[in-house]
């Protein structure tokens, strides 16, 4: 009964405890030999003489890289990039099996920097400030998944947070972007004009075609009507007026005595 007391106390004196957290996965390492079962979070006990426990995050890791990058003109673009990653809890032990526990350095780097360097290899540096950036972020991305997928690790995005040039093509660029916008607002204001113009012509075109059903509509006998229609409304006006006709058109000389004076 001793004996037995003596050799559970040694037993548990002999085992430390494992503690995967949220977001972490683990595996036993036993006499050299990996354990095909994970461990999710939890506490468990191992023996630290012949084991290890091995853990690692699951959740989304930020990698972040400084990188030279080449372009199709042969310039060289300092960048800063992220990699945004997280490892498929089943392919763990895979993982360090035949990757080891310095993944991030001896897998994903070595596979990332291979494939940014070709793909930027494909634009010119202009592109890496403008909307092919977004291009070229997934095509590194594609580029990795194509060889990290099966391996265990699942690539989520490739994020270029900064770009910088040399300057002198800094410059360049920002000249030509600015003509670029001189050349886009000149437009706008040839296309304003030509509406305008437009308008004119739509506007005087409507009062020529006014003019000339008013003219077509004018006989002699409509002429001498209003004109008879306005000496009568002359000859009922109260003022004292002069008029002068040929006894078909009045002409209206002056209004402006008042018949009181």
């Amino acid at each position: 009964m001793l004996l037995a007391t003596a050799a559970t106390m040694m037993l548990f004196a002999s085992c430390a405890p494992g503690v995967v957290r949220q977001g972490e996965v683990g595996v036993k390492q036993k006499f050299g030999r990996l354990s095909e079962n994970t461990y999710g979070p939890g506490m468990y006990w191992y023996n630290p003489i012949v084991a290890k426990f091995i853990k690692a995050p699951i959740r989304t890791n930020n990698l972040e890289v400084f990188l030279n990058l080449p372009s199709r003109e042969g310039l060289t673009i300092q960048s800063e990039i992220s990699i945004l990653y997280r490892i498929e809890e089943a392919l763990f032990p895979k993982i360090i099996t035949e990757v080891g526990v310095t993944y991030e350095e001896d897998m994903i780097l070595p596979v990332f920097r291979s494939a940014a360097a070709d793909i930027a290899a494909r634009f010119i540096a202009q592109d890496m400030h403008t909307a092919q950036r977004a291009t070229i972020e997934r095509a590194i991305q594609q580029r990795m998944d194509e060889v990290l997928g099966d391996r265990g690790f699942i690539i989520e995005s490739v994020l270029m947070k900064s770009i910088r040039m040399p300057a002198g093509l800094s410059r360049a660029i920002e000249d030509k972007l600015t003509a670029d916008q001189d050349a886009q607002r000149m437009e706008f204001v040839l296309q304003r004009e030509e509406m305008e113009a437009k308008r004119r012509r739509i506007e005087a075109e409507g009062k020529r075609d006014a003019q000339m059903i008013i003219a077509e509509g004018l006989t002699k006998e409509i002429i001498e009507l209003r004109s008879l229609e306005t000496l009568s409304d002359l000859a009922s006006s109260p003022a004292t007026k002069i008029i002068i006709s040929d006894g078909k058109t009045p002409y209206f000389i002056s209004s402006n005595t008042d018949p009181r004076q």
